[in-house]
């Protein structure tokens, strides 16, 4: 039964003191040491002043404020104070607990609400699904809790700015389906379930979804959106393990397991092709299980939300969760990736495995990376030794990978191109990392990833495709051909798809479908070695190295002039105002300072610098400069008193 402070009308609780106009009664929600009893209308202002006035109300009931000794109060210094300070409380419809204060109260049941549980065991009635919401994503609906976007808040996280993550993921998965059929994919934090269902939703036959959660209320969330979109669910739950079929509509294929498990369990007990992790935070909890059962040439995405410490505004922190030594650079954003990759390539070599770096992404709210699995101690070596340190010069900002060797040399910021460590005192450079060396992306992946992109309507997701292919290959086009520049039927250098005669330019055929994992090997070694020319670590801010008083070049322009004197130059997505490029940072500025235009010469076309006085071979003299040198011509002259 529930409690006697919680009624529908201030009438029942008159009744529970069975009010009568002769005869004295005491409050039934009070002791006889804090009210006495009274007769009726005293009692009844007592009642509708001091316990209806002050209730919390929800679903038509009122939690009215008791002092009963329900609650057990601290034993206070004097024993004989205790039964005077009787702490008065509220009882929770929901869970029965016992809160002091009106506005916890009010927070504890907004709490419940939050999280859906809404049932109360006095209540027979569901609560209405009015307060959820449909959210349709990628032709997939889910239903949503309020604030649902506050992880503190709710059970089943849904984050609508995660979209474009979510589409990566998705042209990952979807480039994998191709290379081999079936696949066994997991959603390590499923939440809603969104991810897991577009995955089953889409690709239908050529995966098998699991999706996972630890948490009672977001599996039956799962559940639910499972049957809104009209898919089997197959429960394994540790004890259960049955069917449930959708019996409206019309039948589909498609079946998703559903597991209530923690994420290390689940990744332990089976093996997968296709393993992502989102949880709330940093990923570093779940690496070690993640790449012990993945399977050879499997793929392992992580997505890492932790950015305070990634971006190195809470440097103790990345030092604790990575093991790592950042500060905060122009860079900061690759040197996060860089972090996570070093984190994941540790994991994966303690259990024998290497790495392929396939996407890195870090962008305002998240850290995406994406790796492929090889399997065996050669390739853990070979990844492992992409793991070093970086010089880093705190007043230029120049920077450079450690040598590889043993021996420690005398001074190691003399690997710095610059001479700062000569022209200035102190320690000038910082060591940081450990991070990773190696490349960031693979071209023919993404170049796949694009495709896949085009042919699902990802809109959202082509155009940061189109922006990492040129950053891959460190070029400054801005449409990426998805196919060979030379033969139109000749097969790519990165993967299954060609173009024909007979086929639109968006329309593409899978050709040459891998079926033994020594083929398998064979792609995945002549992936690495067509790809052995990197694109250069790490790019400049040319807003960051922009000279006082001087109008820099437009970026483009910027790119071409580095292009031409015989650089590797492209943008990248970690800044939009970067430039990567192999060229050191002196002649970065050169450049920079070569092509910038003084700002009072405002009309002047861009072009190379020249001060007032300068004599210029070969060119014309700028009209300023001539006003300002006959401007100084006469000035000499009246000096010297000869009229002008």
């Amino acid at each position: 039964d529930k409690h006697i402070s919680i009624q529908r009308h201030l009438a029942d609780l008159e009744k529970l003191a069975d009010l009568r106009e002769d005869e004295r009664k005491p409050c039934p929600l009070c002791p006889e040491e804090k009210f006495k009893a009274c007769y009726s209308h005293k009692l009844h202002r007592h009642l509708q002043n001091l316990h209806w006035k002050v209730s919390v109300e929800f679903e038509g009931y009122r939690m009215c404020i008791c002092h009963l000794s329900c609650r057990p109060v601290k034993p206070n210094l004097v024993g004989d104070q205790t039964l005077s300070k009787m702490g008065a409380h509220y009882h929770c419809i929901i869970c029965s607990a016992t809160i002091v204060r009106r506005t916890d109260m009010i927070g504890h049941i907004n709490r419940h609400v939050n999280k859906g549980e809404t049932e109360s065991r006095f209540i027979t009635v569901r609560a209405p699904k009015s307060s959820y919401k449909v959210v349709k994503e990628s032709a997939t609906d889910v239903q949503v809790l309020p604030n649902s976007s506050t992880p503190q808040k709710t059970d089943s996280y849904f984050n609508p700015k995660m979209k474009l993550n979510r589409q990566l993921i998705f042209c990952a998965l979807a480039v994998l389906a191709g290379e081999r059929k079936p696949i066994e994919c997991l959603d390590a934090f499923g939440a809603t379930g969104i991810m897991g269902l577009q995955w089953a939703k889409h690709l239908r036959n050529s995966v098998k979804v699991t999706i996972n959660d630890c948490n009672e209320n977001s599996v039956t969330m799962i559940k639910e959106n499972c049957h809104l979109n009209k898919m089997k669910v197959k429960l394994n739950i540790r004890e259960e393990d049955n069917e449930e079929t959708v019996g409206n509509g019309e039948e589909n294929s498609d079946t998703i397991e559903v597991t209530k498990m923690d994420a290390n369990v689940v990744m332990h007990l089976r093996s997968f092709d296709f393993i992502h992790l989102d949880p709330f935070g940093t990923s570093v909890n779940y690496l070690d299980s993640a790449f012990r059962n993945v399977r050879n040439l499997g793929i392992v995405s992580l997505t890492s939300t932790d950015i305070s410490s990634l971006y190195a505004k809470a440097q103790h922190v990345a030092l604790r969760h990575y093991g790592c030594n950042i500060v905060r650079t122009e860079y900061y954003k690759e040197l996060a990736a860089r972090t996570v990759i070093a984190a994941v390539t540790r994991a994966a070599a303690r259990c024998n495995k290497g790495i392929e770096v396939l996407l890195a992404v870090a962008l305002e709210h998240f850290v995406l990376v994406v790796v492929r699995v090889l399997r065996g101690p050669t390739p853990a070596d070979d990844s492992a030794k992409k793991v070093r340190y970086l010089i880093h010069c705190q007043w230029c900002e120049e920077r450079v990978f450690q040598k590889e060797g043993n021996m420690m040399e005398e001074n190691p910021y003399q690997q710095l191109p610059c001479d700062c460590h000569g022209s200035m005192p102190g320690k000038t450079a910082v060591l940081l990392g450990p991070l990773w060396s190696g490349a960031l992306f693979n071209t023919g992946f993404l170049r796949r990833m694009l495709l896949e992109a085009v042919q699902y309507g990802l809109d959202e997701a082509q155009p940061l495709l189109k922006t990492l292919v040129c950053e891959a290959e460190c070029t400054t086009l801005k449409h990426p051909s998805t196919h060979s520049p030379g033969d139109e039927n000749k097969q790519e250098e990165c993967g299954v798809y060609i173009r024909t005669p007979n086929t639109s330019a968006e329309s593409y055929l899978v050709h040459g479908k891998r079926k033994s994992e020594e083929v398998l090997r064979g792609a995945a070694k002549r992936q690495r070695a067509e790809h052995s020319a990197e694109h250069p670590p790490f790019y400049y801010n040319i807003h960051r190295h922009s000279i006082k008083g001087m109008n820099m070049p437009k970026l483009n322009k910027f790119l071409y002039y580095l292009s031409e004197d015989g650089y590797r130059v492209s943008r990248t997505h970690f800044d939009p105002m970067g430039v990567r490029t192999n060229a050191p940072l002196a002649q970065f500025k050169t450049v920079l300072m070569k092509y910038s235009t003084p700002t009072y010469v405002g009309a002047q076309a861009e072009g190379p610098v020249h001060f007032p006085g300068e004599i210029q071979v070969g060119g014309e003299v700028p009209a300023a400069t001539v006003i300002k040198v006959e401007e100084a011509e006469l000035m000499e002259d009246d000096k010297s008193g000869v009229a002008a």
